[in-house]
């Protein structure tokens, strides 16, 4: 491995922490009285705990687990500015295309680690 690779590599590392940093802030505890919120935030959160998994065991590449991050951060990211318009609720229309979303990138997960 060149220079270069290493440094490509170290970098896709500290990106992947800096958003897996920001998942785990927003998905750490339940939010009372809001039982979507706190789906979709368990749903998160778990995602992230596979991710996690995957790069510990090696059944996942740091180049993997920086995209599944990146779009766990999208979907934590839609997932605000939905509380933001109802005061810090999800509607369930919203509730249903985060979830969408979190099976697309769960199914995704899935087959980097298989």
């Amino acid at each position: 491995m060149n220079a270069k690779s290493k440094l490509t590599l170290m970098g896709l590392i500290i990106g992947a922490a800096m958003v897996s940093g920001q998942v785990m802030a927003q998905t750490q505890s339940d939010v009372p009285g809001h039982p979507r919120v706190n789906e979709v935030n368990n749903r998160l959160n778990n995602q992230q705990n596979r991710i996690n998994n995957g790069l510990k065991n090696g059944t996942m590449s740091a180049k993997q687990a920086d995209h599944d991050e990146t779009r766990d951060a999208n979907i934590a990211r839609r997932e605000s500015v939905d509380e933001a318009k109802h005061d810090g609720h999800l509607t369930k229309q919203e509730q249903h295309n985060l979830n969408k979303s979190e099976n697309r990138n769960s199914r995704d997960i899935y087959k980097q680690k298989h």
